[in-house]
């Protein structure tokens, strides 16, 4: 964000009272005084943050992002559906996108919302695995002028598995590394899990492709030749993996492939125990891969 705001000026935009845990403050940017400034402090009020945003789009001459928890995107559904109907370039920063956030527990933790937001027409919602992702995500953002884009974050540290520039990332899917015996599909903080995974499974003789898919909405509109060098048909041994509701991984991932994810509210503790007692683990992924075997 540092880099986007020193090259365009009219990037501009602000927090609900979260910009400390968001990161969304631009640097140097100071808060909005008489007419001044990059950042704008909203306030705890996330649907009056949203229509502000969706005003600012109306009167032009800004690009403006708003940015909250991802669990309190339910606030905004309004203005959110209303930017994604009037086919609005509004850009929504969600961070803390999964129970991974820790010890704020289950009303702090999104578990159903990533699929409830996929089902919204018009609005793309882009799930980054890492820096390079998001910075790809942002770049799509941007570019994108007719509808809305939520950049989907995570709280936790994660480490760099893609590429720079994280090509193939545009397309909303791609092949992170290559396999032949079976295909693990993950999305966002689920990435890393799924190349752990595979490291394990080459162990075990077998080999896995991890796709990474940060934006399914990307990634159906791609040509079917394209969709299918990344999911070939004829692979049925598909596992996916990500920290929410496992309802819609059906679609990509047929019936006979397992879906590991979240089929209920979360708990608190640290963030990393919190998945590791719901079963977001390498260890759950490789067994599920092992059971494709059978079906």
């Amino acid at each position: 964000m540092t880099a986007l705001a020193a090259r365009i000026p009219w990037l501009f935009g602000g927090d609900a009272d979260l910009g400390g845990s968001t990161k969304t403050i631009v640097p140097g940017g100071n808060y909005v005084k008489i007419g001044e400034g990059k950042n704008l402090r909203f306030g705890i009020r996330e649907h009056g943050m949203g229509a502000i945003g969706n005003g600012m789009l109306y009167h032009g001459g800004v690009r403006p992002f708003v940015a909250t928890f991802f669990v309190f995107s339910d606030y905004m559904r309004p203005p959110v559906r209303l930017a994604a109907l009037n086919k609005m370039p509004a850009i929504f920063v969600w961070t803390h996108d999964s129970v991974g956030l820790g010890e704020d527990g289950p009303t702090h933790q999104p578990v159903e919302h990533l699929m409830a937001l996929r089902a919204m027409v018009n609005l793309c919602v882009f799930r980054p695995c890492d820096a390079n992702e998001t910075a790809a995500g942002w770049r799509y953002a941007l570019a994108k002028t007719h509808g809305p884009t939520a950049l989907v974050l995570s709280r936790q540290d994660l480490p760099v598995v893609t590429q720079p520039g994280a090509p193939g990332a545009e397309r909303g899917g791609y092949v992170l590394a290559d396999g032949s015996d079976a295909i693990i599909l993950a999305t966002g903080s689920e990435v890393w899990v799924a190349m752990a995974a595979r490291d394990e499974l080459a162990r075990a003789g077998v080999s896995a492709r991890v796709v990474s898919m940060p934006c399914w909405e990307l990634f159906a509109a791609q040509p079917q030749s394209y969709r299918d060098s990344v999911l070939p048909p004829a692979q049925h041994r598909r596992v996916s993996v990500e920290a929410g509701v496992t309802f819609g991984w059906r679609e990509l991932i047929g019936d006979r492939g397992v879906a590991i994810g979240i089929d209920r509210y979360g708990a608190s503790a640290p963030g990393e125990v919190v998945l590791e007692k719901l079963g977001i683990t390498p260890a759950a992924v490789v067994e599920a891969v092992q059971r494709t075997a059978q079906s």
